[in-house]
C-alpha cells in the first residue's frame, strides 16, 4: 500500500491515547477505532507509522498488529480467547519430559523444573509432569487458577500473552516472563530448549534458522508490546 499521509499525531482523550494521519484518527482494519492504553505504546506505534517509506508494509509494525488484534479480534471474542490461552495449562511444554537422553533429560529438568515450582507456589497452580507418550491430566484447580490470572488481563494485553503462550507453548513460560520472574530471551530459550539439543547434535538447516528466527522474533516484540501496555513486573 502506498504511503498515504505525511504527519503521524498523537491525542490524548477520555478512553486512551489516539494516533492521527494528517489529522485524520487511525483505525484498525476491522474498522474500529484505534485506541492505546498507554502513551508509551501509542509513541511506539506512531514510531511504525512514522517510519514508513513510500510504501507501507504492515509486517513492519509489530506494535500496531497486535494492539488491532486486540481490538479487531480479542475484544469481540473475549471469553473464548481466555479459554484457548489457559487451555494450554491442560499441556503446557514444561509438563512434558523425555527420560533419553540423559543430557537432554538433565538440561529440561534444570530449566523447566523451577519455572513450574514458581508457578504452584506463585498461583497456587502446581502441574504434573510426564514421561509417557500419552497426556496427563492436570489439577481442575491448577487449570482454573490459571485461567483467572489470565482473564485479569485487559484486552490488548492478551492479544500480547496469547502470542508469546503459543509461540513458547508454554502458559507457564508466559507468565513467567510477564511476572519478572525470567527475561524475554530467557523464555525464547526455554521454549526453544529440545530444538536448541538437537541442533547441538545434528546441525540446522537454512530453514530452521530462518523458522527459530522469526519465533525469536516475534515472541520479543509481544513481551516488547506487553511492556509498552505497562503489564510487565
Amino acid at each position: 500500500m502506498k504511503r498515504f499521509y505525511e504527519t503521524v499525531g498523537i491525542e490524548k482523550s477520555n478512553d486512551g491515547y489516539r494516533l492521527t494521519l494528517d489529522g485524520r484518527p487511525v483505525r484498525t482494519p476491522g474498522r474500529r477505532d484505534l485506541v492505546l492504553p498507554s502513551c508509551a505504546l501509542a509513541d511506539a506505534v506512531g514510531a511504525e507509522w512514522d517510519a514508513q517509506g513510500e510504501t507501507v508494509d504492515p509486517t513492519g509494525m509489530p506494535n500496531m498488529s497486535l494492539a488491532a488484534t486486540g481490538i479487531d479480534r480479542v475484544a469481540p471474542q473475549r471469553e473464548d480467547v481466555i479459554a484457548g490461552i489457559a487451555a494450554f495449562a491442560k499441556s503446557d511444554l514444561l509438563c512434558y519430559r523425555t527420560e533419553k537422553p540423559a543430557e537432554l533429560a538433565a538440561r529440561q529438568h534444570a530449566s523447566w523444573q523451577p519455572l513450574l515450582d514458581w508457578c504452584a507456589v506463585t498461583f497456587n497452580a502446581p502441574l504434573s509432569i510426564t514421561t509417557g507418550l500419552f497426556p496427563v491430566t492436570q489439577p481442575t484447580e491448577s487449570v482454573q487458577g490459571l485461567r483467572n490470572i489470565v482473564a485479569t488481563f485487559d484486552d490488548l494485553p492478551l492479544a500480547g500473552l496469547h502470542e508469546i503462550t503459543s509461540l513458547s507453548g508454554s502458559l507457564v513460560i508466559a507468565l513467567a516472563v510477564v511476572e519478572g520472574r525470567i527475561t524475554a530471551g530467557e523464555g525464547v530459550d526455554a521454549a526453544r530448549l529440545d530444538e536448541t539439543y538437537q541442533i547441538e547434535r545434528w546441525g540446522e538447516d537454512g530453514d530452521a534458522m530462518a523458522r527459530r528466527s522469526n519465533i525469536c522474533r516475534d515472541f520479543l516484540a509481544a513481551v516488547e508490546f506487553l511492556r509498552l501496555c505497562s503489564v510487565l513486573n
